[in-house]
């Protein structure tokens, strides 16, 4: 950062503050009431009190163009920041596409060793079907045969 940089930011951290605020409302009060109660005894800026209009009128020619520098620092950050936070959200966009991509392989694999267990399990059942049929012994029970 450069000097001017640093000073616009310093400028406007402490003329946006309660600190500020509170001092220069101490300065006006001090002014307007040394100058109220000084009329003839040589106040230096009596009623409508021109010199502090000056004075006021030359700090908010000089503070606002300061704040408004570091106002645009401050938005060009942002925008770098909103860069960042795209950038890490498009990042994870990704990941979380690539693991529903790998879930769906899982699922799609479970289901095949699924289907092989179910046409295992069908072709153990029709052979113990066949042994009891060609037993004569024992007939299975009712419904658990797939013709009967």
């Amino acid at each position: 950062m450069t000097f001017g940089q640093r000073l616009a930011d310093a400028v406007a951290r402490f003329g946006g503050s309660w600190p500020f605020i509170l001092w220069f409302g101490a300065f006006m009060l001090l002014c307007t009431v040394g100058n109220t109660w000084l009329p003839g005894r040589g106040a230096f800026d009596p009623y409508p009190f021109i010199f502090l209009n000056l004075i006021l009128s030359m700090l908010a020619a000089i503070q606002a163009p300061v704040i408004m520098m570091s106002q645009n620092r401050q938005a060009q950050r942002d925008r770098i920041d909103a860069a960042h936070d795209y950038e890490v959200n498009l990042k994870a966009a990704l990941e979380i596409m690539a693991l529903h991509e790998k879930l769906d392989e899982l699922r799609h694999s479970e289901l095949l060793a699924m289907r092989d267990d179910i046409a295992r399990i069908a072709g153990q059942l029709d052979e113990l079907l066949r042994r009891v049929d060609g037993d004569g012994g024992a007939r299975p029970a009712q419904g658990l045969r797939p013709d009967g």
